[in-house]
């Protein structure tokens, strides 16, 4: 994201005007719009690993009143940083480059219409997620104690290349006092992806391998060279600030996309050995209206209703099977699942007091039936039916000391039937899809934003989260790799996760940001500030292991700035991950103790120009 206007976070379930399955609310990027008068800014860092990074913006007229028009440009490279030990090749990957652009016109030639169309792009060209065999310490846990994130003994390729162009248009027309809005987007997308693994080098039935056992090699690629999309949302808006404000719309989503997956032989200098592919047509047409109405001075009722219906053609091929597996062509196989789903919300919300609020919301949401289909080393294309969720939250917003304090609480309780949930890799070195006959959730949060002194702004964020698998029937392949499996086992390899939480779910988060500002003589401001992220345990599979976990994390961050209000110039330093942080993030479980690891420390000085 850049060149942003603001950045707006929507808590609490929101079941109609923004999708069909978003019990935790969202978070909306606004992108930077025309300006009538000409204005711009240019901003330009370098850092740590030879990173640069360049944002820059122009904005104003072209026909003034009627035609204006912004250009926003993103350039970052960095090199590689991380080195190859069984190469002996020193700075050979971890870097990256990456180029975004954005054309904006707003069009309004007459005051009643208004059309804005956005043009954006992106290449980039650098390197895939680093695998490093062996890093999870067995029957321990945590990072093994000589792991370098600076180094890895790979002996397999890595690229990764992404491409997309979208357009989007924003069209708004003033019928007396209603407005219709037409919301159209088009998108398309290339990407490729290469890796290497198993994380190492070698096979233990070779002479030579490593980091730790490596039992076979495993050399693979995702690609998707074809995907496009289309949608169209249609809505007609009562007149605002009345008792009564409403909305009714129509939507409609196309998307056709090709993926294809491959296999290498890193033992015979990585020849292609496997390739399977998949084709999928998806289309999605909603209904939907909305209202709040005014019930009392105090008193405001919010409520939404969608109908939505999704379908999908797939198919899915093998034209190779990898050596390995002993098997051949396969296919194609064809899925047609489709689904018919209302989803909606409905929230009250009470004045107690000025500086007091109250509200109640419930929402039902939905996500429609997935499909998972890599054929390159099994057989079967799995489906997951239609889940659906029901969440309640209930909070409190508190408005203290002349508005120097703001405090929000909530509590939340969400029911999921038939949740989606992807088993990963296991024994099998397979994906499958499967439906958990039920999933809770239920925790409470709060929000502190306090102003001692007008200089001092102090955030601060806390939330707890339960989430519990139900499902006395659900059962997973365990890891093939060493790893320590603590759920029970009801077959040789399978394990029940009746019970567990969900994968990548913490059970605390915790957050806390510092903005200072000093002013000096002649209008110049130094400002410091801080900012500290922390998550408790989580798991990366569905089962639960010893190995394949991190217990905790904690990111800092630090903004040392200048102002120079005059020159319109700001100077900057920057650190991310002050600490140097070093944990585990995520792993792969089918071939070795597997995982990949969050980024390293990072410091850069900025420089931001604005006219």
């Amino acid at each position: 994201a850049f060149d942003l206007d603001r950045v707006e976070v929507l808590r609490g379930p929101q079941g109609t005007l923004f999708g069909r399955n978003t019990p935790a609310g969202i978070v909306k990027f606004e992108s930077a719009r025309p300006t009538q008068t000409l204005e711009g800014y240019g901003r330009l860092s370098y850092g740590r690993f030879n990173s640069s990074n360049f944002e820059g913006a122009v904005s104003g007229p072209i026909m003034p009143s009627v035609l204006l028009a912004r250009v926003s440009l993103l350039a970052q490279w960095r090199d590689d940083w991380v080195d190859n030990e069984h190469t002996g090749e020193n700075d050979v990957l971890g870097g990256h480059q990456d180029l975004a652009g954005r054309v904006q016109l707003l069009w309004t030639p007459i005051p009643a219409l208004e059309a804005r169309f956005k043009f954006h792009a992106r290449d980039l060209d650098g390197t895939a997620r680093l695998f490093r065999a062996n890093i999870l310490s067995k029957g321990e846990g945590g990072l093994v104690q000589d792991f370098s994130r600076g180094s890895i003994a790979h002996d397999g390729r890595n690229e990764q290349t992404l491409s997309t162009q979208g357009l989007g248009v924003e069209v708004r027309y003033d019928i007396g006092d209603f407005q219709l809005v037409s919301l159209t987007g088009f998108e398309r997308l290339i990407n490729f992806s290469r890796g290497d693994i198993d994380g190492g080098y070698g096979a233990a039935f070779l002479p030579t391998s490593g980091p730790g056992e490596i039992p076979f090699p495993s050399e693979t690629a995702s690609g998707i060279p074809r995907l496009q999309q289309f949608s169209q949302e249609v809505r007609l808006m009562s007149p605002a600030a009345r008792r009564l404000d409403y909305q009714v719309g129509l939507y409609y989503f196309y998307e056709f996309v090709e993926m294809e997956d491959f296999n290498y032989d890193t033992l015979a200098d990585g020849a292609l050995d496997g390739v399977a592919r998949q084709e999928q047509e998806s289309t999605a047409r909603a209904v939907f209206a909305a209202l709040t109405y005014q019930m009392l001075e105090a008193l405001e009722l919010g409520t939404g209703l969608r109908l939505s219906h999704d379908a999908k053609d797939y198919t899915a091929w093998r034209d190779q099977a990898p050596v390995v597996t002993e098997k051949g062509p396969l296919g194609p196989i064809h899925q047609n699942p489709q689904d018919t789903v209302w989803s909606g919300d409905l929230s009250l919300r009470y004045q107690v007091a000025p500086n007091v609020q109250t509200y109640l919301r419930a929402a039902r949401g939905f996500r429609a039936p997935s499909i998972q289909g890599r054929l390159l080393f099994g057989d079967v294309v799995t489906v997951a039916d239609t889940e659906t969720i029901l969440s309640f939250e209930g909070g409190t917003k508190l408005r203290l000391w002349e508005q120097r304090l703001h405090l929000n609480m909530a509590a939340f309780q969400y029911f999921m039937q038939d949740q989606q949930l992807t088993a990963v890799g296991g024994e099998t070195n397979f994906n499958r899809l499967v439906n958990a006959d039920s999933t809770i959730g239920r925790g409470v949060e709060a929000e502190l934003i306090f102003m001692p002194i007008t200089a001092l702004e102090v955030s601060a964020g806390l939330s707890y989260n339960h989430t519990r698998i139900d499902d006395p029937n659900l059962a997973i392949q365990g890891c093939g790799a060493p790893c320590t499996v603590l759920d029970p086992s009801i077959a040789d390899g399978i394990y029940a996760i009746n019970g567990n939480s969900l994968p990548q779910a913490p059970k605390w988060i915790a957050d806390v940001a510092l903005h200072y500002v000093l002013s000096l003589p002649a209008g110049v401001r130094l400002v410091a500030s801080t900012d500290w992220a922390y998550r408790s345990r989580v798991r990366f599979f569905l089962y639960d292991s010893v190995e394949f976990a991190d217990e905790w994390l904690l990111i800092g961050g630090v903004r040392l700035a200048c102002l120079l209000p005059h020159a319109n110039v700001e100077v900057a330093l920057i650190g991310r991950n002050i600490l140097n942080d070093t944990s585990p993030t995520g792993g792969i479980d089918f071939n070795n103790l597997t995982g990949y690891v969050n980024e390293p420390r990072f410091w850069s000085l900025e420089l931001v120009r604005r006219f």
